[in-house]
């Protein structure tokens, strides 16, 4: 390298910031938003902030595995390394072709992200990141080396060491540091250690072959046995303690074959395909699944319509009621917390917020069962895929040991919208049809994201361990939620489920048959040539939203048409061959009881169930007239004679609050109850020959005359039947749960466009020469370039100063404390000077600004060859 060339080499993480373009600033900001968060003053703090332990921890826990290697390697090599040597670490001395090749985008990648910096021919990693991928006593490196021959003879006596080079036959030297460079020079020649080692008796090699990949630590006693003696002698173990041995870092490269790690990893691995199915069969599978989930939770909301189960004193359900819950809706108890919290995360339920506090559905429900079957069933995987609430812990404990509850606190997990992401989109990066061999889909998420993977712990940097097979689970919750909500069909991603990742949807021939056999031999089809796309940043607000309505209008053509019409039937049934209208289907639930769904849907009609329509105001003529206006077959005789029977006697009794009573125009009925036993527990007696009155409340009495046969209805304070609706509960208006994010928020164009101006305005106010002042001082430092300290001048000087630069143009540096009292500096060119304010353009602002004088704590001039 040359004098001029050795001059322009960044001599710091600064200077290597300071000749990147703004493309490159803006890559790094993109990548790493914790660094302007805030905006730093100029690149010696944005330098500054990105070599902070945890803005380290976390660039770092964002590398693929390969990257993580790369620096892992540039951990343990010479500080600084060349490119040649960091390539030598990695493909070893047999030059693997594929670590070679791979390796360019690794250093370009950690270059960019600011964890290394200088030349090729000067490559170093960022301090904080050596400090924690270094091996160390206390924190092994993942690449199994130890420390090095002049780390592990730190505290040596100076005699040892020259008795170590006379075992290995060098030369005697004069002082303890050529000696240990004599050392460790003959530990990296391959040629000179080949035969060193071939002296070595077998037992000898044997321990060095159990160390050599890590941990690279040993025990011995006070006494070693021979073949332990023999390397001790010869330097190639070290003694770091008493009883405690190393094998240095130069003796197991060589033994390694020049190589950091074991099993580098410059490929991804392929994400396998299961099989293969029509891509018409999926989209109609993902669809009949999608519409079953919208059934799902509208069941769910109608089952909580007027009120649900009770919250718990520290927030969410009881497991008695999520069990409920599962059966209610006929589904395990981890699926049944799936749809409680994919209807909180849309807003549809939540806390009524009343003295004796239960779940009920929100003023939302009602508005999302008004729009089209396609757009609700958007809003509910939009709102899936972008939750950080995570219904797969449910069950599970946290921290200080307490059980995990359904809509409870302590659900969220900041990871897990990028994960389901990122699962998706490996999905579609899979032929169309294609179902994933789940196992390469979890292989390929622990090589993008190794450090937040199940293989290693790491510090979060609050004191934290992360939970080490969370990336992991969530991916295999999401698989199953996924085929749940329908986003895939067959385990593979269905065309709106593309569209809800902003995949590219490519058109759909006809269906030819709906067998959904794979597409060739086998059930088998591994996948090797397909390309999985690249991580990107996360979508902003407004792509979701496009990505929402475009899986909206590709699902809408896939649904059934709703019918309007059902199948009565002479055993009291009613069949829905599909789908019905929302005004159909909700008469018809309040009318009879759901038996069995599925493709059809089996309706009974029950002395219950027909109350119920009669409680919320129908008459007998108006069921009569809506069964016959929906059936397409004859009103079953029995099916009339049931409405007729239950309407009669339905109101005769009249249960109101005394603290209740029961009346009935019919004596002989009174009687009748007052003989029954069974109503015993209700403390009835007379109070006249048509009225009862009650020791218990009305809504109890109401229950208990029905539990022996009768039909009362409920009746107000002015003697008229109350309706009870089932849409009655409403919980005042909620917003959903808003994501917990991880990290801050990836910034826009504009925030990035305006981020690095304000930073390189800074950086220009602070790196700017000036001349010195009349003392001879300018505030700065050597050769006047800023030290950190305001300029200091008088107020005559100040005015003088700045009336002088109107007249030249020149452009001034000053210190300026706002009104908040915060000190800052600022390059300015003034314009104009009156009445106690200048009026400049702010070369930092990068826009004209006024100043007042007196919060200007003094002026310099720039130096003639100021840039």
């Amino acid at each position: 390298m040359s004098t001029e060339e050795k001059s322009a080499a960044p001599r710091s993480l600064a200077e290597a910031l300071r000749v990147r373009d703004d493309v490159s600033l803006a890559a790094l900001l993109r990548s790493r938003p914790d660094l302007i968060t805030p905006v730093p003053t100029d690149l010696t703090q944005l330098a500054t902030r990105a070599g902070t332990r945890a803005s380290v921890v976390r660039a770092l826990e964002r590398l693929d595995r390969f990257a993580l290697q790369t620096a892992e390697a540039l951990a343990v090599a010479p500080d600084p390394a060349s490119y040649g040597e960091l390539l030598a670490l990695m493909a070893g001395d047999e030059e693997d072709p594929a670590v070679a090749a791979a390796l360019p985008r690794a250093a370009a990648l950690l270059r960019e992200q600011a964890l290394v910096w200088g030349a090729d021919d000067r490559l170093r990693l960022v301090r904080t990141a050596r400090e924690l991928l270094a091996p160390s006593p206390q924190r092994p490196s993942p690449t199994g080396l130890g420390p090095t021959v002049r780390e592990a003879t730190a505290g040596m006596s100076p005699g040892r060491i020259q008795e170590i080079l006379a075992a290995v036959g060098l030369p005697s030297t004069h002082d303890s540091v050529s000696a240990v460079s004599a050392l460790g020079g003959l530990f990296a020649d391959r040629r000179r250690m080949a035969a060193l080692l071939a002296g070595l008796p077998a037992e000898s090699r044997e321990v060095l072959d159990r160390l050599v990949w890590g941990p690279p630590y040993g025990q011995v006693t006070h006494d070693p046995a021979a073949h332990l003696r023999a390397l001790l002698d010869r330097g190639l173990l070290l003694p770091t303690a008493p009883g405690t041995v190393v094998l240095p870092r130069e003796v197991a490269l060589h033994l390694r074959a020049g190589r950091a790690h074991r099993a580098p990893e410059p490929v991804p691995p392929p994400v396998e395909a299961a099989a293969t199915h029509r891509p018409q069969v999926v989209d109609a599978t993902a669809a009949g699944q999608a519409l079953a989930a919208l059934a799902t939770v509208d069941e769910l909301l109608k089952e909580w319509d007027e009120g649900g189960p009770s919250v718990l004193r520290a927030g969410g359900l009881s497991v008695r009621d999520l069990k409920r819950t599962a059966v209610a809706l006929d589904v395990p108890e981890p699926v049944a917390a799936f749809w409680v919290e994919l209807a909180y995360g849309a807003g549809l339920i939540a806390s009524d917020g009343e003295a004796d506090e239960r779940y009920a559905a929100t003023p939302a429900y009602d508005e999302w069962r008004e729009l089209p079957p396609a757009e609700r069933w958007a809003r509910l995987a939009g709102t899936w895929l972008t939750a950080t609430r995570t219904p797969g812990v449910v069950g599970g404990r946290d921290a200080k040991d307490r059980t995990l509850s359904a809509l409870g606190p302590n659900l969220d997990r900041s990871a897990a919208p990028e994960v389901r992401h990122r699962v998706l989109a490996l999905l579609a990066g899979l032929p169309e049809g294609a179902s994933p061999v789940a196992e390469s889909v979890l292989a390929r998420l622990r090589w993008e994201r190794p450090l937040r993977g199940p293989q290693q712990q790491r510090e979060t940097g609050t004191g934290e361990t992360r939970d080490d097979d969370l990336r992991s689970r969530i991916a295999r919750w999401t698989l199953s939620e996924a085929e749940l909500l329908g986003v895939t069909g067959r385990g593979a991603l269905a065309a709106p489920g593309r569209a809800l990742i902003g995949a590219p949807v490519a058109p759909r021939p006809a269906a030819t048959d709906d067998t959904g056999e794979p597409e060739g031999p086998g059930d088998k089809l591994p996948v090797h040539h397909h390309r999985t796309p690249p991580l990107t940043a996360p979508p902003s607000p407004a792509e979701r939203a496009a990505a929402t309505a475009t899986a909206a209008r590709l699902l809408a053509p896939l649904f059934p048409e709703p019918l309007d019409h059902v199948l009565l039937q002479a055993d009291l049934t009613a069949v829905a061959p599909g789908p019905l209208e929302q005004e159909l289907a909700d008469v018809l639930g309040l009318l009879a009881d759901v038996e069995s769904k599925g493709g059809a849907t089996v309706y009974r009609f029950t002395p219950g169930s027909v109350r119920r329509a009669l409680d919320a105001g129908r008459s007998a003529a108006d069921l009569h007239a809506f069964l016959a206006r929906h059936s397409r077959t004859p009103v079953p005789q029995p099916l009339t004679y049931l409405i007729d029977d239950v309407a009669r006697r339905h109101g005769r009794l009249r249960v109101g609050a005394a603290s209740a009573y029961v009346r009935c125009d019919d004596d002989a009925t009174l009687d009748e109850i007052l003989a029954d036993k069974r109503a015993a527990a209700l403390g009835l007696r007379r109070l006249a020959p048509t009225v009862l009155a009650a020791q218990a409340d009305p809504a109890a009495l109401l229950e208990g005359l029905r539990a022996i046969g009768f039909a009362p209805a409920a009746e107000s304070a002015a003697g008229d039947v109350l309706i009870a609706r089932a849409d009655s509960h409403r919980t005042p208006p909620r917003a959903a749960p808003e994501p917990v994010p991880d990290g801050p928020p990836a910034p826009d164009d504009t925030l990035l466009a305006a981020a690095i101006r304000a930073v390189r305005a800074g950086d220009l106010a602070s790196t700017t020469p000036r001349k010195p002042g009349p003392a001879g001082e300018d505030g700065g430092g050597e050769g006047g370039t800023p030290g950190g300290t305001l300029p200091r001048t008088g107020p005559a000087e100040t005015l003088a100063t700045m009336q002088a630069a109107v007249l030249t143009g020149e452009a001034l540096w000053i210190g300026y404390v706002n009104a908040e009292g915060a000190a800052s500096q600022r390059v300015i060119a003034p314009i104009r000077v009156e009445g106690g304010f200048v009026t400049a353009y702010d070369h930092t602002a990068d826009e004209v600004r006024t100043y007042p004088l007196h919060r200007v704590t003094g002026v310099a001039e720039l130096a003639d060859d100021a840039g």
